[in-house]
């Protein structure tokens, strides 16, 4: 808050900005993260910059990248010393390759509420480099990444992480620690990146989420109905996936053996 004030500034609605004022909240979070001495850490978000100052006092090397240009001196001021590398650059058009280097990255953020999701989707399908991810979302959407068939919020985003990733919920976060505060609680979720891979190297992944998509756009149909003209009963069959079943049955297993019975 005395950054804001000294630099005349308000958290910015468009870019989804609330700053998590709470010094406990963020050293929790970078405990939770598990990250020290030679791990590589790269933020996305960090506006003012407390968690990442909580991030830089466990040893790693961080690099922060902040899209609104505003924050940059601020930030700069709260991570003077500690050798943190800071980016001015919106991630979403980020060119990955040309700002980490090396094997083994881990992302850690508070997301901003407007672009979490395509964030989290876009660094496990583009970016293998981070090979973990430790983020602090909404709690609908944490909901959303973690849950498995028949879960409270299980749909094509938890198809998307399970073919790339294992979810976990590390902590719930109460409203109260942010500024402005929001309207709903956040929590924070880990996503490890499998050892193997969980889509076979023969399974187009464009094709498997091609049928996720179109059947998740009639979620409220029978498998039968959502995917007819593209799925006949013999594939459904030769899937072992019940035509009527809905899309929050299936696991991504179920999709693997679906995409292979419909493009063999």
């Amino acid at each position: 808050m005395d950054l804001l004030d000294r630099y005349d500034l308000e958290p910015r609605r468009a870019l989804g900005q609330n700053f998590v004022v709470d010094p406990n909240t963020v050293r929790r979070i970078a405990a939770l993260s598990r990250v020290g001495e030679h791990d590589r850490v790269v933020e996305i978000g960090p506006g003012l910059g407390s968690l990442t100052l909580a991030l830089c006092e466990t040893g790693a090397g961080v690099v922060a990248i902040e899209a609104d240009r505003s924050l940059l001196e601020p930030l700069a001021e709260t991570t003077k010393n500690t050798g943190c590398r800071l980016i001015h650059a919106d991630a979403t058009d980020l060119t990955w390759a040309d700002e980490i280097d090396g094997e083994g990255w881990v992302l850690v953020a508070n997301l901003p509420y407007n672009v979490g999701t395509p964030l989290v989707a876009d660094v496990l399908d583009l970016v293998p480099k981070v090979n973990r991810l430790v983020v602090m979302v909404q709690r609908e959407v944490a909901d959303r990444l973690i849950a498995g068939p028949g879960d409270d919020g299980y749909g094509a985003l938890s198809v998307k992480v399970a073919s790339w990733a294992k979810g976990r919920r590390l902590c719930s976060v109460p409203s109260t620690v942010f500024y402005p505060r929001p309207k709903v609680d956040s929590s924070v979720v880990e996503l490890t990146r499998h050892a193997e891979p969980a889509v076979p190297d023969d399974i187009d992944r464009g094709e498997l989420f091609s049928l996720v998509r179109q059947a998740y756009g009639q979620r409220r149909k029978m498998m039968r109905a959502s995917l007819r003209g593209v799925v006949d009963a013999d594939q459904f069959e030769a899937a072992e996936v019940r035509p009527e079943a809905r899309p929050e049955e299936l696991a991504l297993s179920d999709w693997v053996a679906l995409t292979k019975a419909v493009w063999p």
